[in-house]
């Protein structure tokens, strides 16, 4: 099961539990939500769909019998009896624990535990908890499109509205950012799907390939015409075209194609009688609406004919939390592909992924990934285990100025933290800063 769609909550009174839990989860799971006061249970699983709560057996409240992880453990199990409940005790509590498995915990861990262990609990019943619910696709499990931040979502929400009409479609992002995998989207959303799906790299054709490749030829049409071959537009008949890099063909390419775009037939080369066609078109680009929109470069007739709607796809780098998304879909994906055991990805490997401007968008991540995956050592993945191409330009980090030292110090505090185990008051000494001063800068690095 994978980890990282999982909502987890931590209940406990000793602040240092809460940051170490948190530390050790936040890069394995899609979030994680702490408090310190067990009143609050309550209220925050009514405004969360928590996949797993993790509560400890003993607090400072109002219920000081010794019995406050069980009072607490039915208050949740009232409120949503299908939820797994994982007790944190100490040792001397651990017939208490085993009485709590009877009331309906799930497990429980005793301290001071190991790191391993936690994760190997958390996600047994993180999986078991997934099992009894339906998945929530992104989109489309077929196409592979995934994605949480807000400018994916918008996106998502204009494709659901687009697809299932026969309006033609401009996408628009640069390159790598999944613009193919959007064509196939709408398609699949279509009521279309069940035809020919038509894909054409128009950018790459010349004029005469243009022609012969998009509307076909007839036998004896030119030197090497030895038999009747249908074109591209014949061939999705039915179903949907797209021609990807539309923004690269010639005039004179696009004066041929808003000819067969206004008139919905098309003429083989070397034949006199035209064919109706009946295609949904996409098409998409990595040229700006506003350099398109240049008469010069690019017809505004044709504009308008292929752009009913366009959809503009976010560059990697503005996606946020999409970044650790994809590397824990793409890093499972390639450990299963090369046969190897799960990988978990430390702090300093997510940081360093964050950190770059990916000018190659979703493939550069996608390939410095498998390159991490078929060159590592170890079953963590650690900052000096991810390199980046050098063809992808430019190759900055984001806010390289003003963020370096920043990102130097947060960096730094995740290291000695888990050198330590979680163990703040011994990281604030190694830091050489109080303890008070290190919860300072954990809030500020959002940690």
């Amino acid at each position: 099961m994978l980890l990282h769609n999982a909502k987890i909550l931590v209940v406990d009174d000793d602040e240092d539990v809460l940051i170490a839990l948190r530390l050790l989860l936040k890069s394995k799971v899609k979030e994680v939500t702490t408090s310190k006061n067990p009143n609050s249970i309550l209220s925050l699983m009514q405004e969360n769909a928590f996949d797993l709560v993790i509560l400890d057996m003993n607090f400072n409240g109002l219920v000081n019998t010794g019995n406050e992880g069980i009072f607490w453990l039915n208050k949740i199990k009232k409120q949503k009896p299908e939820i797994d409940v994982i007790l944190i005790t100490a040792y001397g509590d651990i017939d208490l624990a085993i009485r709590s498995l009877k009331e309906g915990a799930s497990d429980f861990i005793v301290k001071p535990w190991q790191n391993a262990k936690i994760l190997e609990t958390v996600c047994e019943h993180v999986g078991k908890q997934k099992k009894k619910q339906p998945q929530k696709l992104h989109l489309n499990a077929e196409t592979q499109i995934i994605g949480e931040s807000e400018p994916m979502q918008n996106v998502f929400v204009k494709l659901n509205k687009v697809a299932p009409t026969d309006a033609n479609i401009l996408i628009l992002g640069e390159n790598g950012t999944g613009k193919d995998l959007i064509a196939k989207a709408i398609h699949d959303h279509s009521l279309r799907k069940n035809k020919p799906f038509v894909k054409v790299d128009v950018g790459s054709l010349t004029d005469t390939l243009f022609e012969s490749e998009l509307f076909g030829y007839k036998k004896g049409a030119f030197t090497d015409a030895r038999e009747d071959r249908k074109g591209r537009f014949e061939s999705a008949q039915g179903g949907t075209l797209f021609l990807d890099e539309i923004g690269n063909i010639s005039l004179r390419q696009q004066a041929k194609l808003l000819t067969v775009l206004q008139n919905r037939q098309v003429t083989p080369l070397g034949a006199n009688q035209p064919i109706p066609i009946d295609i949904r078109l996409i098409c998409a680009t990595n040229v700006s609406i506003k350099d398109l929109a240049d008469e010069d470069r690019f017809r505004k007739d044709l504009i308008y004919r292929i752009n009913t709607v366009d959809i503009t796809i976010p560059p990697l780098r503005e996606r946020g939390t999409d970044i650790t998304l994809l590397a824990h879909y793409f890093v499972d994906f390639y450990a299963a592909k090369y046969g190897k055991n799960a990988f978990s990805l430390s702090p300093g490997f997510l940081q360093k992924l964050k950190n770059h401007y990916f000018s190659g968008n979703v493939r550069e991540l996608q390939y410095a990934l498998e390159r991490s995956i078929i060159m590592a050592e170890h079953q963590t993945l650690e900052a000096d285990d991810l390199t980046f191409s050098a063809i992808e330009q430019p190759q900055q980090t984001m806010g390289q100025n003003e963020t370096n030292l920043d990102a130097l110090e947060k960096n730094t505090i995740l290291a000695v933290i888990e050198k330590n185990n979680g163990n703040i008051s011994k990281s604030a000494k190694e830091l050489g800063i109080t303890r008070a001063a290190l919860y300072r800068r954990l809030h500020k690095h959002d940690l």
